[in-house]
């Protein structure tokens, strides 16, 4: 009994696997790609919140310094010493105790906040 050649009924399933090796490198490739992109957003939203909370503590101090008193509000402190920040990515909760108390600061990444 003679085989042909050219028979397509028989395939080899390893000549399968070469064929989709390309194809299951390119999925891991993305995979690794998107893990480190997000890895780096997260990094630089952990920086950014830790710069917010300095510059807020820095503008609360200075106010006491200057002004003898602790901020009545967020809304002065934005006012009178030039805070900015991104209220769509955080959410700053600034709860005044007194005058001469420092106010309570909470600052909160805001849900679906990951850039």
């Amino acid at each position: 009994m003679s085989r042909n050649r050219f028979d397509q009924n028989r395939i080899n399933p390893l000549s399968r696997l070469i064929y989709l090796l390309p194809l299951l490198g390119f999925i891991a490739l993305f995979i690794l790609f998107y893990r480190g992109i997000s890895s780096v957003s997260d990094t630089t939203t952990d920086k950014q919140m830790e710069s917010l909370e300095n510059a807020l503590n820095r503008s609360i101090i200075q106010c006491y310094a200057v002004e003898g008193a602790y901020p009545p509000s967020l809304e002065y402190i934005k006012e009178h010493y030039g805070l900015i920040y991104d209220e769509d990515l955080f959410y700053v909760d600034y709860q005044p105790i007194g005058s001469n108390i420092m106010p309570d600061v909470t600052i909160l990444l805001r849900q679906g906040g990951t850039p």
